[in-house]
Formats: structure tokens, sequence, C-alpha cells
């Protein structure tokens, strides 16, 4: 269980950092530290087996019907990527423990950044490509809750939105792409992936895998013409942009291409793609790196640079450029993070990261300053340090693409080395000069421990630059033997190789670039340039941006076609298409739709005719008055729930009345807020007969559409099926579900994954409903309701002595009705507790609780339920689902596929044999989630209602209603 505990410990740890107080600043910290040091030790404990070569799974079934099987999945390459994600992770935290201000919501922080490393390490360790999707994609979500983690700016907040789109539109590109692989293999375990990369690139969709599955790494390494969202990143936090930006996130992209590099390379269709974005980037991204006032934003287009750098050598394709990528990966983590961190500081110290007013920093920061430049020219790939040695294996594998006069390749890699340089001299003119005079704070060093990350980091770079073969070579071997097996080329990590055109390639670039930097600086004043020369009118994030914008006027154009404020086209549309289609689709009616009338029994056709009167009825008094429409329109949910029961359908019925009880009670304190009734007579004069023949073709549409629904369910309801699986369930309930209740055990059992994912919608939607009503401040007057008719409990306020009488017997009675609280609650128990063998369930509970505190708001008033019943609706979702998913994860720890049941049977004495099975856990997790869910929307309507009625200087308690005026009929609540 050591791989499962390495990708679950960091979500728990996310989860108890997002529930620690502000005050407790430290210990968010530490408990990031202790998460990170404990992969650290797992990774440790691995390296042995992973050194020898071997590869370790733990499998978990999921749906093994279908092949799919959770599989986390250790081998050279995951283990060094996983290292990267641990190691910087762990530096970070520890830098950011000083970074960030007392006045920042440092749990919320350290919860984004833990959920993220679990994310990145369910990435790199998932041995599903489906399953490696959905971490993708968590990265992509935790990714965007971090880069907008200062939403009170628009920057950041325009920053996450651009990430999110970018990457997550690339994620739905790679899902795409993974089911087409998936269909060409027949399998989507990666290795059986990766052994079968002939049959892929011989297959006709090899082409179309190919694109979409390298868009989803292109947009997430930010590569031409992706490249756009990188630099508007950088609005987040600095340690933040150090660990997504230099070793996590836009490493994903990369880390994609190397592990599915054995399954889909090799074709000129990967060189082409993989190799001309990266060509593209790389120069593009040095380029703009040169012109940038940012400290961020040189050092983002410095990344996307280098990121070039790396998908280059991944399409390029050979074995050795495959040794250099991966060598790249792990130079460019350190010297990287160890440049954003230093910038962190000097922003820190001094205020501002603009480089046209820092100079002179080395007088102030002697430490830091030194550390910046020597992490700055291991990114210019200086001599004896981490960059020269990966960048020289770059320019020897550019000599090999093409043919001797074919040298482009080779001429773009020297341009790039050259741009790296000035950009990274541009970085070090901070720390010379004359010291700057008007900097927003007087620099100084930082304390001792925020500095720690960035010494370790540079004596990284310094220690793998003077002696590669020792440091970094063996575990470079681990991940190359991973990717490569038996085609793993030999190499030799050293300093020096002699006098060859590789290493005149890098003078040519240092040289180059130190000239290029004086040049632009006396000539063209970087310092007063606003834009970047030659390419300045081609911005990614303006075209995306103006993307944006006419998608969101195409989408109002359309509204502004199709759409309508009025209700009723809306449904004639729909009615109309619910009759059209089906005839289109079905063509003729067949035999089998010939409805026989043998057995029309006149009482249970009575029985629709009455729930047939209240629909029509209660569209008929909708226009004069609401309140009897929703009296009305509740008598139909009964008569349903009757025809349920006659069908003996009991379960079905019980649920149809609470549902019908619940959804009653939140319309009815919903009604208030309803807009007046238009008629079409409102928004521009029309004649009475037009009037009245829209009317009565909405009248035929209606009543067509009904009876069309209606004759087709009960074709269905007596249809003889051949072939249906209700006996399976019938045969299976007790044996395989430990019931004999069907319906309960189908819920509970063998459908409980679906059953999960509807309370886990039912939560959310929840949640949106209260979040939305916590913004809506209605006034009395909006509500359609004159402040001289609003009813409330003080005579001074015009409530004449009936009222007071009726407030009174209101009063009397609530008392006594609040004795039904636990005799309902008892009810709920009965029915949950015999759910599994007889009618109920725990949905039908939950909801029976649920009306049992509805009555209590109802008569006793908001401010005595909420003083005296402490019900915390938010948690009861929190624990509901956690006990859904606990029952799930259970049965993975006994070796068997998510949510599996089992009953087991125990004998008590005096009591008898008890069956007590596992899904009485999930069941208790549904009744808390309907409870939950009903209690929180109930809530915020019950709050709105309050603050309507209150008037200028009432308190809560005072300004309780009693009873609510419904405007549009009249009539009362």
């Amino acid at each position: 269980m050591l791989l499962t505990s390495l990708v679950l410990v960091p979500f728990v740890g996310s989860l108890l950092a997002a529930l620690m107080p502000q005050s407790a600043r430290s210990h968010e910290s530490w408990l990031a530290i202790a998460v990170a040091a404990y992969g650290l030790i797992v990774a440790g404990l691995l390296f042995p087996e992973v050194a020898g070569g071997a590869v370790m799974r733990e499998e978990f079934a999921w749906l093994p019907a279908q092949g799919l099987y959770f599989v986390l999945r250790v081998d050279g390459l995951a283990w060094v990527f996983t290292m990267l994600v641990l190691v910087i992770g762990l530096l970070v935290v520890l830098y950011a423990r000083y970074y960030m201000s007392p006045e920042d919501p440092v749990p919320r922080f350290f919860s984004f950044l833990l959920a993220f490393m679990g994310s990145m390490l369910g990435v790199v360790l998932s041995g599903n490509l489906v399953q490696l999707v959905v971490f993708w994609e968590l990265t992509s979500l935790t990714s965007f809750l971090l880069i907008g983690y200062w939403h009170h700016r628009a920057d950041a907040r325009r920053g996450a939105r651009m990430a999110f789109t970018v990457t997550a539109t690339g994620g739905l590109c790679l899902m795409a792409g993974v089911l087409v692989l998936g269909h060409i293999v027949g399998s989507y375990d990666l290795d059986v992936v990766l052994a079968a990369g002939a049959q892929i690139r011989e297959h006709e969709l090899y082409l179309a895998a190919l694109v979409l599955i390298a868009l989803g790494a292109l947009t997430k390494s930010a590569q031409f013409p992706f490249h756009f969202w990188l630099p508007h990143a950088m609005a987040a936090p600095t340690p933040v942009s150090s660990y997504l930006h230099s070793a996590t996130m836009v490493k994903a992209g990369v880390f994609l291409l190397v592990r599915l590099w054995p399954a889909l390379a090799g074709t000129p269709e990967w060189t082409w793609i993989i190799g001309g974005a990266g060509v593209c980037t790389l120069l593009l991204g040095a380029f703009i790196a040169i012109f940038q006032h940012d400290l961020k934003g040189l050092l983002a287009y410095s990344t996307i640079s280098h990121l070039g750098l790396i998908t280059v050598l991944i399409g390029i394709g050979t074995p050795l450029a495959m040794v250099a990528a991966i060598f790249h990966i792990l130079n460019h983590a350190t010297f990287k993070a160890s440049l954003f961190m230093a910038a962190g500081i000097i922003d820190h110290e001094s205020g501002t990261r603009d480089l046209r007013v820092l100079r002179g920093l080395r007088h102030k920061l002697p430490i830091t300053a030194t550390l910046a430049i020597v992490a700055s020219a291991a990114m210019a790939g200086v001599p004896l340090l981490n960059g020269f040695l990966s960048k020289e294996m770059f320019f020897a594998e550019t000599l090999h693409v093409g043919s001797e006069r074919n040298w482009w390749m080779s001429a773009a890699a020297v341009a790039m080395g050259m741009f790296s340089v000035a950009y990274s001299l541009r970085f070090i003119s901070i720390f010379f000069g004359a010291p700057a005079q008007e900097l927003p704070r007087d620099p100084h060093e930082p304390p001792r421990w925020m500095r720690f990350p960035v010494e370790l980091l540079v004596l990284a770079c310094l220690v793998v630059g003077i002696a590669p073969g020792i440091s970094i070579e063996p575990i470079l071997n681990i991940a190359v033997h991973a990717v490569l097996g038996s085609a793993s080329p030999h190499y030799d990590l050293a300093v020096w190789h002699g006098l060859n055109l590789p290493l005149l390639m890098s003078v040519i670039a240092l040289a180059g670039g130190v000239l290029l930097y004086v040049v632009l600086r006396r000539h063209f004043d970087l310092r007063e340039r606003d834009n970047v020369p030659l390419i300045h009118r081609f911005n990614g994030a303006q075209a995306y941006e103006t993307m944006m914008l006419n998608l969101t006027r195409a989408a109002g154009w359309l509204l502004q076609r199709l759409g309508t404020a009025r209700l009723q086209p809306q449904l004639l549309v729909m009615m109309v298409a619910l009759l059209v289609l089906p005839l289109l689709l079905a063509g003729a009616p067949p035999a089998w739709t010939q409805i026989p009338l043998q057995d029309f029994d006149p009482l249970f056709a009575a029985l629709w005719a009455i729930g047939g009167g209240c629909a029509v009825a209660g569209a008929w008094m909708a226009k004069y008055h609401r309140l009897a429409a929703l009296a009305l329109v509740g008598g139909t949910g009964i008569i349903t729930a009757a025809s349920f029961l006659w069908l003996s359908a009991p379960d079905l019925a019980l649920t149809q009345l609470m549902v019908e009880t619940v959804t009653t009670v939140l319309i009815l304190l919903g009604l208030r807020w309803l807009p007046p009734r238009i008629e079409p007579g409102d928004l521009k004069p029309v004649p009475p007969r037009t009037v009245w023949l829209r009317r009565t073709r909405d009248l035929a549409v209606a009543v067509t559409g009904g009876l069309a629904l209606a004759a087709l369910t009960y074709a269905v309801l007596v249809h003889p099926a051949s072939d249906t699986i209700a006996d399976f369930f019938l045969l299976n309930a007790l044996e395989g579900g430990g019931g004999s209740n069907v319906v309960n055990v189908l819920l509970v059992d063998f459908r409980s994954f679906d059953t999960l994912g509807e309370i886990t919608v039912l939560a959310i939607v929840a949640l949106t409903v209260y979040a939305l009503l916590r913004r809506f401040r209605p006034a009395p007057e909006s509500a359609g309701i004159p402040p001289q008719q609003r009813n409330t409990a003080d005579p001074a306020h015009g409530q004449n002595p009936a009222e007071q009488a009726n407030s009174g017997y209101l009063m009397v009675a609530g008392i006594y009705l609040r004795l039904l609280l636990p005799f309902m609650g008892v009810i709920a128990v009965y029915f949950f507790m015999r759910g599994h063998n007889l009618p109920g369930g725990g949905f039908v509970a939950g909801l029976i609780f649920a009306v049992a505190i509805l009555v209590q708001y109802m008569l006793a008033g908001t401010t005595w339920v909420e003083s005296h019943l402490h019900l915390r609706p938010h948690r009861w979702l929190g624990l509901g689902l956690l006990l859904a998913c606990a029952t799930g994860l259970g049965a993975w720890l006994f070796g068997h596929p998510f949510l599996t049941t089992h009953t087991a049977h125990v004998s008590w004495p005096l009591v008898g044999e008890l069956h007590l099975p596992s899904a009485f856990v999930f069941d208790l997790g549904v009744f808390a989630v309907v409870v939950g869910t009903t209690m929180l929307m109930l809530v915020a309507l019950a709050h709105q209602s309050l603050r309507a009625h209150r008037l200028p200087g009432e308190d809560a308690a005072q300004a309780e209603p009693q009873t609510v005026q419904q405007p549009a009929s009249g009539g009362t609540i």
C-alpha cells in the first residue's frame, strides 16, 4: 500500500489544512512539510527495487467487467518525477512559510498546494490511461485555484481563467486521444499500451490519436501556439510559480510525451508535430524574454523556451535525444525553481519586480545576489554548471537532424542559446550598478530558512555541473532505462569531451549572447522599450481574449434570436420536439406499440382523471392564484404516488410522496420571488383574437403531448418484454446484495456507483443554490410587497386584532407541533433500518427527517429553530459523501472492486441472528446527503424571507414573520 499512501496522503493533508484556523499559521506549513517528507521517505524505500529495473504496481478493481482498474505503477521514470515533485515541493513549502503574508488565508494556500501535489503524483504514478486523464484534469483544477489564490486581484482571476481554459480544453483532447488509443490497443493499461507501439503506429487511427494526445501535452506545457497562458499565470504567489512552472504542472506535458514515447514516437508525423511546435516555442519564448520588464515575466518566457527545447529533443526521436530531454527536465527544474524563489525574495524585500527600477541589489542582498547570479549562469549554459551539460547535448543532437545542407535546426539551437544568454544577463543586471534610491521598501537579506531552498538548489546546479558522473548519472540511468529499455544508448556525462562542434556551438551561443545583450542595451535601451520588436503585433493572449469575446457575442446573438423572457415559448418548442423527433426517428409505429385494453381498470382510470384534472386546474389557476396552483400541482404528485402504489411499487410511492412534500414547501418559500405573470398583451398590444389563438394552440400542444407521453408510458408498462434485466435483480438481490428489497439493493449495491454520482450532483446543486442566495439581498419592494402590506409580529406595525389572534393560535400550535420532530425522527429511523428488506431506505428516511425539520421551520420560525437545533447542513453533506466514498474505498482494502458490498451475519444473545450489510454505511451516507441538501436550500430560502420582512432597525428575532403575503395571487401563506 506504499504507492497508494503516496498519492492519498497529500489529499488527506489538503483536507486537514483546509480545516485549520487562520491563527495556526505555522501549523499548516509543518503539516505540508510532513506530507512532503513522508512522500520522500516512501519514495526512498522504493528506490532499491526501482534501481534494479523492477516495475512495481498496486492494482484495485474499479470496473473489472469493462477492463478498468485503478492502477498505481512506478518505474524509473515515474520514480524520478516523483522525487522531483516531492523535493521541489518540500523546498517550496519551506519557502512559502516565510513568503506568505500574515493577512493571507494561509490554510487555503497549503490546502490547494497539497491537493495539487497529490494530483501531480497521480499523473506520474498512474498505470491506467483513463485514470491518468482524471488526475491530469485535477492538476488543471488545482492549478486554477493556486493561480487565482489572490482572487481580489483582476490579473489573478484573468490568469487563472486563461490557464484553466487552455489546459482543461487540452485535457478534453487528451481524453479523446486516450479513448482512441485504448480502441487501437484494446486496453487502457499503460504496460499494454507501451508494448503495442508497432500496432499503434501501423493503425489507421494513429494520426488522430497522436494529434489529440499532442494537443493535451502541448497545452499543458505551454507550447506554441498555446504558450500565452503561462506569463499571465505569474499573477500567482511566487511559491506557486516556483512549483507549478519549474518542476510540476508545465512538466506534466513533457512527462506525458516521454511516457508515451515508446508507443507513439518513431514516425515523421511525431517529429513534425512535436519537434515543430518545440522549435517555434524555444525561439519565440527566448526572444520575448529579452524584452520583459517584470522579473517573473522574464522567467515565464524563459520557461516557455526551455520547455520548447525539451519538446524538440523529444520530437527528434533518437535515444540520445531522449537522454538529453530527461536530463534537461531535471536541470531546468533546479535552476528555474531557484530563480523564481530569488525573484520572490527580491519582490518580498524591495516591494517591486520591475527591471527598469531595480539595480545595485548586490549591496543590500549580497548572498541572494550571488545565488541568483549562479542560477542565471546555469540557465544561460555557462560551463561547470548543470545547464551547460544538457544544452551541449541538445546542440549535439540537432547536428543529426536532416542532412549536411539542412542545418536549420542547429542554427535555431544556437540562436536560442544566444537569446538565453541575453535574458540571463538582463536578469543579472539588477544586482550591479548604483543602488536604486526610490524602491518601495529598503531591501535586506531574507530570513535564513527562506533563503535555504535557493541555496540547496544552486548547490545542486554546481554539483551536477562539476561532477555529473557521480551526482546525477545514476538517477538519469534509471529514468532512461525505464523509457528506452534495451534501446538505451551508451552516454558519458562529463564536463569535457574535447574540442568538437557542440562545444563550438556553445562558445558561439555564449559570446553571441553577450554581444547581443550589449548591442541591445546600448542602442535600443531595453529599459525604455514597451513592446517586443518584430512580433509585438502577434499577441497570443489578445487572440485568446478576442476569441472568448467573439464566443460571448455569438452566444448573445443566439440568445437574442432563439431565447425569450417568457416560459411559454420555450415549453412550446420542447413539447413539439418531444412529439416530432420520436416519430421521425421511429418511423411507422411497430406492432408492439398497439396498446391492449383488455385489462383496463375504470378505478385506475378515474385516479388518472383526477390527476389530469389537478394538472389542468393548476395551469388555469396559475393565472389568478399561484398558491392554489401549487396546491393543485401537489395533487398531481399525490396521484402519481398513488399510481406507484397501485402498480405495486411502494418504494417509489414513498419516495414520490416525500419528494412532493419537500418540493412543495421549497417552492412555497420561493413563490414570493417569482416575477408577476407576463401576459402576451403586456409586452406589446396584441389583438384579442391572436391571444385566443395562441392559447388554443398551447392547449392543443399540451393535451396532445400529454396524451402521447401517457400512451407511450402505458405501452411500455403493458408490453411483455422478451429480454429484461429485471429477472437478474429479482434472482440475485438476496444472494448477491444481502437484501430482499430489490429496489434498495439495486440502489446501494448493484448500481451504487450511479447513486454515488447522483448524491454528489445533489450536494453540488444544494451548494450552488446556497451560494447564489447568500449574495441575494431582496428588498420588500422588489418582491412586490409594499411596506404597508408587510406582516410582522409587532401590533405597532399595523397588525389588526384578528391577525394578532391568528398569530397567537399559530404560536400555541407551533409549541405542540414541535413534538413532531422526535416522533418523525423515530419514523425516519424505522424506515431507514427496514430499507434493505422492506420498503424504505436512506433516501426515503432522509426525506422524512427533512420534512420533520421543515415543520419546525414553518411553525416555530427560523430564529427559534436555529437557536435550538444546530443543524450544520454543510457538515451533513460532507459526512454523507465521506461515508459513501469510505464504503467504496473499504472494499478496496480487502481486495474487492470499488463499492463492493458484503453482508456479515452476527448472532446476538436474546436478539438472534442479524445481518449487517456494508451497504448500511453507504445508505447512511445517502441519508445524510438528502437531509443536508434539503436543509441547506431551506435555510437559504428561509433567510431570504426573513431579510425581506425585516424593517429598518429590526433584529432577526423581532422581524421574524408569522405569515407571508403572496402578492401575485392575494392569498396568504
